[in-house]
């Protein structure tokens, strides 16, 4: 994946702030201010967009089952997303299936309404990139069908065009016939200018190039391409996918960038996670030794955080991590992944330990071939 490590470089002597490093000018009448965790204008090209060198996902904001989501938290997820966007952050990842029971749809719906009440400068506002993803429902048949979907994000969101329009996994591999229909509402929606760009997620490497091919003979760039891409998830089907995106322009999205909490070093075999993640922590966390046990060695070298590395790695792969948010301190510390960058000694350590490790990331079951 090719990508502008303009965050690395330029400011690879530069130590990571945390928010409260506050810098003055001494005999200055003007008020302490903070520098930002990076230069809010080191962007990096997705298609038409320039996007900052890490989004954030929302896949936690309005899911009850999986992530424990109440509506008490709003107050909190406002204030975790002016932080992020105060910070530079200006790429938000989610989907029309986020939110679960009455609540399907919930994360756009905030995610609207955070936008709309953000009180710093306009100008930052309106270079806020939504990406969000359209679900291949069995009775979404048409491309005007994907289109209606379209417009109703739209409306959940309130904003007048979508940054980036994304299929959200294929259905190649048990409904073949619908796959045309959904790649045709990509086409129509982003002709019709609902859309800036559009993308995918969940495609596996031949897919992956079926559909930029489709695009592309009808003048549609393929943007980006969202895959479970981490120190656990880093197979030689990720890698394919990789040199897939380098060799055709596609921006590569890392989703679940911290292994769903795994890569945090927040949890182990006797302290699990409440919900249904235990089940699967309990499987794979005896196994991530090796991996976690560089990953804190590198973290203390380095004076930053267990997922501060973790999240550098995706960066230093040319990748745009998009980690789950819900809460203030998350965001003071995923911000702390910027603004620095990992040595080619400290990368090849994490991937070495991440190949002793005997555990994986098991892979999303609509992942194609």
């Amino acid at each position: 994946m090719l990508m502008a490590f303009l965050t690395c470089n330029s400011v690879a002597n530069i130590s990571c702030l945390r928010p409260s490093n506050q810098f003055t000018i001494p005999s200055s009448p003007f008020k302490p201010f903070k520098l930002p965790f990076f230069w809010p204008w080191e962007k990096v090209k997705m298609g038409p967009l320039s996007v900052s060198p890490m989004g954030f996902g929302t896949w936690a904001w309005g899911n009850q089952f999986l992530w424990g989501y109440q509506e008490s938290m709003d107050s909190e997820l406002q204030q975790v997303f002016n932080l992020a966007v105060e910070n530079g952050i200006n790429l938000f990842d989610t989907a029309d299936s986020y939110g679960t029971g009455r609540l399907n749809g919930q994360s756009e719906k905030l995610l609207g309404k955070f936008i709309r009440e953000f009180q710093g400068k306009k100008l930052v506002q309106n270079e806020i990139v939504i990406a969000t993803k359209f679900a291949a429902y069995p009775w979404r048949l048409t491309p005007g069908q994907f289109v209606k979907a379209c417009k109703a994000s739209l409306n959940r969101l309130q904003i007048e065009q979508i940054g980036i329009g994304q299929l959200h996994w294929s259905t190649a591999n048990y409904a073949p016939p619908q796959e045309l229909a959904l790649w045709g509402g990509l086409v129509a929606m982003y002709e019709k200018g609902l859309v800036q760009a559009v993308g995918v997620s969940n495609y596996g490497p031949k897919q992956l190039v079926k559909i930029h091919d489709y695009l592309k003979a009808r003048g549609v760039p393929l943007c980006s391409a969202q895959v479970q891409f981490s120190l656990l998830s880093m197979g030689e089907e990720q890698m394919e996918i990789m040199k897939i995106c380098d060799s055709l322009g596609i921006r590569l999205i890392s989703y679940s960038p911290l292994g769903l909490g795994m890569l945090t070093g927040k949890y182990t075999p006797s302290n699990l996670p409440r919900g249904p993640r235990a089940l699967l922590f309990k499987q794979i966390l005896p196994g991530l030794e090796p991996l976690l046990s560089s990953l804190r060695e590198i973290a203390d070298r380095r004076r930053k955080t267990i997922p501060q590395v973790a999240i550098n790695w995706c960066i230093c792969k040319g990748t745009i991590p998009i980690p789950g948010i819900k809460t203030v301190k998350q965001v003071e510390e995923n911000l702390g992944a910027l603004g620095w960058r990992l040595s080619s000694t400290d990368l090849l350590q994490l991937e070495d330990a991440a190949r002793e490790s005997p555990q994986r990331m098991i892979q999303n079951i609509f992942q194609t071939k």
